[in-house]
Order: C-alpha cells, then structure tokens, then sequence
C-alpha cells in the first residue's frame, strides 16, 4: 500500500491477490467446508475455498461487497503444469468496484479477471455453495468414481 497518498482500488485488490497465491500453499483437501481466514494465515496453506474466503473478508474488511464464486478453471496447459484447481471444482472471489461492476480474482492463481473462469455459482458464504451433499450406502469398493472434464467449443 502507498504511504504517499490514495492508494488505487485495483492495483491494491491486484497485489492481494497475487500475495495470496505467492505467500500462502496450495494444499489439495478432501474434507467438507473451509478453513477460517486465521487458519489459513496460521497453517500457511489452504485450498482454492480456503483462499477465496481469506480474499472476501480483506475486501470486506476494506469496505468492499464481495462474495464466492464456486464453478471451474478451464486450463488448457493443465497437462503442463497449468493452474491450480483445472479439471476439478475451483472456487474464487468477486469483488464490487463502482463503476466497473462485479470483478473476478482468483488468488489461487494470482488470475484478475475472468479468463478460464466458468461460474456456476456466485453466493454470499461458501456454505451455500456446496457442489454435491448426500448420502451413500455401501461398502467403499462401491465406489465407481467421479471425474471432471471441462472442454470449450465454438458455438
């Protein structure tokens, strides 16, 4: 942040973002749910939920509407070592700027923006956006399995 005088709304939301993902692990995690924002400062890692909740309430903390984007992260370099979170469900953060509007920051990959970003739910708290909740009986070797793929195509 600037000492000088008025620190620029973008820039600052930018360097949030790309700090997140330069100081803070990617730690893949099955269990359900996120860690808090102390949690994920604490153990130093956390997953791209972990990450998006850590970003919502800075900007929150700043004075600014935020709220959680769950959907997917097309990355077409994936089998190259492309972006975190590409083939699987990915969450990050939209952040209200007036005159702009709603804006995307995913500080998993330090991404401003939308590009590769495809919504399929923006909500206030990550507890309203869980993919998949339900029940199962049976023995573990019932389980078949579950994959993700995520292909773009010209209309």
């Amino acid at each position: 942040m600037r000492t000088d005088g008025p620190t620029e709304t973008l820039p600052m939301l930018t360097a949030i973002t790309q700090s997140i993902k330069r100081d803070l692990m990617y730690a893949a995690r099955d269990a359900e749910g996120v860690q808090t924002p102390t949690e994920t400062l604490q153990r130093g890692s956390g997953t791209c939920r972990d990450f998006a909740l850590l970003m919502i309430e800075a900007a929150r903390a700043l004075g600014l509407a935020a709220r959680f984007v769950s959907g997917y992260l097309y990355s077409p370099a994936a089998d190259n070592g492309g972006n975190v979170g590409a083939g699987a469900t990915h969450a990050w953060v939209q952040i209200y700027l007036p005159g702009a509007g709603w804006m995307e920051f995913d500080p998993t990959n330090g991404i401003v923006g939308n590009r590769d970003l495809i919504r399929v739910a923006v909500v206030r708290d990550p507890a309203q956006a869980i993919p998949i909740s339900g029940s199962w009986t049976g023995t573990p070797s019932d389980y078949l399995g579950m994959t993700v793929d995520v292909t773009i195509s010209p209309r």
